[in-house]
């Protein structure tokens, strides 16, 4: 699809995704790219269902069905199977990179954190459907600067169920931090504080 296309998708199926995450779904992408998401087994979304914004505020909604053999259900824990919470939480930053890049912010995204977390419950492998939704209280695009952010407060649910709650999550887009190179050493190679 054109980039212009993507700009105005409200939905996105699970072969949009697999294509956002192999940084296939956009034939024209804008130079320094948009934020991608991570390809599986770390992609922890089937479909986004909404997405909507109006000026710096919007709301975000995908889904993802739970499978009994998916990975961390093997090793988390052995004798005790449960997806881990983390996971959860890296879904709803995968949501905010979305978002930012559905709203135009170029460049490639970081998890910047999250307020707090309320754990009220789990997902267990005879789970059918988990359910993230993202109310964006704050999206700012600063090209001039070449970062974005957006902030929003989520809550995941397990077959209708509200088990977490997560307030003032954080993503920021940000030119020029791709390491596109890898695996050679090149100056993106090692982390550290990133330079403001």
């Amino acid at each position: 699809m054109k980039y212009s296309d993507y700009l105005q998708k409200t939905s996105l199926d699970k072969q949009e995704l697999l294509a956002l995450a192999w940084g296939t779904l956009v034939e024209d992408p804008p130079e320094g790219g948009f934020a991608n998401l991570p390809a599986p087994p770390m992609l922890m979304l089937d479909r986004v269902t909404l997405i909507e914004h109006k000026g710096s505020r919007g709301r975000i909604i995908a889904e993802q069905d739970v499978n009994l053999d998916a990975w961390f259900f093997q090793c988390h824990f052995r004798t005790d199977p449960v997806q881990p919470g983390c996971l959860g939480v890296d879904a709803i930053w995968q949501l905010l990179g979305i978002y930012t890049g559905i709203r135009g912010a170029k460049g490639a995204g970081r998890a910047l954190g999250v307020g707090e977390i309320e754990f009220l419950g789990q997902i267990r492998p005879h789970n059918k459907v988990v359910r993230y939704e993202i109310d964006i209280r704050r999206f700012s695009d600063l090209p001039s600067a070449g970062s974005a952010i957006a902030v929003g407060n989520g809550r995941v649910y397990v077959d209708d169920e509200l088990i977490y709650n997560l307030t003032d999550a954080k993503v920021g887009i940000f030119l020029g931090i791709r390491y596109e190179d890898y695996p050679h050493r090149s100056p993106k190679a090692v982390g550290g504080v990133m330079r403001r």
